[in-house]
């Protein structure tokens, strides 16, 4: 016997969309990401198709601000949580960068075959932004080369994009932009999976999420609550042990700071401390703890044995052996992903229920911008 499926009607003309629809991606530029994904069993819609649908769009941007190794990587990670998301629209993601970030040759000429420009951003408009996290090599953000770029997006999105969502150090930058505020060094890196729990179980953002869960983070500096909560922001999820992972702008629903990283995959912490092993097998630092609450006792033993026998290898002068990246996984679990997933969908809902569906406005008529969410 098939599934029952309820069907609701929506304020757009010859819209009937099922309550188990999926909220897809478009397919609108060849960038190769969209054929992983569909490869992973993601739901992509071709544009053809898509302009076919009596459906509105939304139009995210997602400015990414990642190292070359992890740029597509992150690509694929922000995108399956948008588009896993279970509402009813078209997403069109528009993928950007800014200047000031080291590139090399070949992923240069990625971003300028596959992504489009803040200027076409710009006037083109959107309905949302992501901005992601990046590597930074000076304790103020503010000398760093893409700052001024930064600062120039944040700004035009103030008047421009109705909802911003920050990753890591994009939150510090827009809290040293916005408030002033110095991010604080951390005696040792936070790095691991850490439980959380929600602050404002009412909040809109926060439906139907479970009151407990897990969320990786990986991160030489924080945001401190006390900060957060002397700007005027409301915390929305803490951990006792990792700190303010999700606050929100005096609005409840403009600026969303996110610390720790639910759109990270599986392997994410795996291929970082991975890289740490690799660079103390070089010379190039002590050897890494592992990340915190990550790897079960098998996975320590299988990494702790790579390490004693790469130790020899070198000793000897022969070839490190392969880090057993294969071996580790199938042991490690993901508790943050339905969580990360249910936030994103909660996010996505209210963009979706408050925006213009002209992109040259922020909200539908009668929404007022100081208190989109009717929660002040």
């Amino acid at each position: 016997m098939g599934r029952a499926v309820l069907y609701y009607a929506v304020p757009y003309p010859n819209q009937i969309v099922s309550e188990h629809a999926d909220m897809p991606l478009v397919e609108h530029t060849p960038l190769p990401v969209f054929k992983n994904l569909r490869e992973s069993g993601q739901d992509v819609l071709s544009l053809s198709y898509a302009l076919k649908q009596d459906i509105r769009e939304l139009h995210i941007g997602l400015l990414n601000m990642m190292p070359d190794a992890a740029l597509q990587a992150t690509e694929q990670q922000f995108m399956k949580l948008i588009g896993n998301s279970n509402q009813i629209a078209q997403i069109y993601v528009h993928p950007f960068s800014v200047p000031g970030l080291p590139r090399s040759p070949e992923t240069q000429t990625y971003i300028d075959e596959y992504y489009t420009t803040f200027d076409q951003v710009s006037q083109d408009g959107l309905d949302a932004l992501i901005i992601t996290g990046a590597n930074v090599t000076n304790p103020r953000l503010e000398l760093e080369p893409f700052w001024e770029p930064l600062t120039k997006v944040m700004e035009w999105a103030e008047d421009n994009v109705t909802t911003v969502l920050c990753s890591c150090l994009a939150t510090h930058s827009l809290m040293k932009y916005t408030y002033k505020i110095d991010r604080q060094l951390l005696p040792q890196k936070q790095w691991g999976v850490y439980t959380h729990r929600i602050a404002q179980p009412a909040h809109p953002l926060l439906r139907d999420i479970n009151t407990r869960f897990d969320v990786p983070h990986s991160r030489y500096n924080t945001i401190t609550q006390e900060q957060f909560e002397g700007a005027g922001l409301t915390i929305l999820i803490s951990s006792p042990d990792a700190g303010v992972h999700m606050a929100v702008s005096p609005d409840q629903f403009r600026k969303i700071y996110l610390q720790g990283h639910p759109e990270y995959s599986t392997n994410s912490l795996l291929k970082e401390y991975k890289r740490e092993v690799t660079r103390y097998l070089n010379d190039e630092r002590d050897l890494p703890p592992f990340p915190e609450n990550y790897l079960p006792p098998e996975a320590q033993a299988i990494a702790e044995a790579y390490i004693e026998e790469a130790e020899q290898a070198r000793q000897k002068g022969n070839p490190l052996p392969v880090f057993p990246e294969g071996a580790i996984l199938p042991l490690l679990d993901n508790t943050w992903n339905d969580t990360g997933k249910s936030i994103f969908n909660n996010w996505l809902g209210l963009i979706y229920r408050l925006t213009h569906v002209d992109r040259g406005k922020l909200f539908m008529d009668g929404v007022d911008p100081e208190n989109p969410l009717g929660l002040l």
